[in-house]
């Protein structure tokens, strides 16, 4: 399956990197299933990975700076 929409530079444009786009939207995702509301008032996608995508891409999910684990 290939992403296009929204595209993978629009995406990588809102986070740090592929690894990090794949844990927020994975993450999101589930957050989606379980009931949370969407972000966005219209969706492209059915699926909750591709809401959750639509939301990164809108800016409207990121990843919270303050909530990384500093490893020694």
């Amino acid at each position: 399956m290939r992403i296009t929409y929204p595209s993978i530079d629009d995406l990588l444009a809102k986070v740090d990197s592929r690894y990090s786009l794949s844990v927020l939207a994975a993450k999101r995702a589930h957050e989606l299933e379980a009931g949370a509301p969407g972000a966005l008032t219209h969706y492209n996608s059915a699926k909750a990975v591709g809401k959750a995508l639509e939301e990164i891409a809108a800016g409207k999910v990121t990843i919270d700076p303050e909530h990384f684990e500093k490893i020694d």
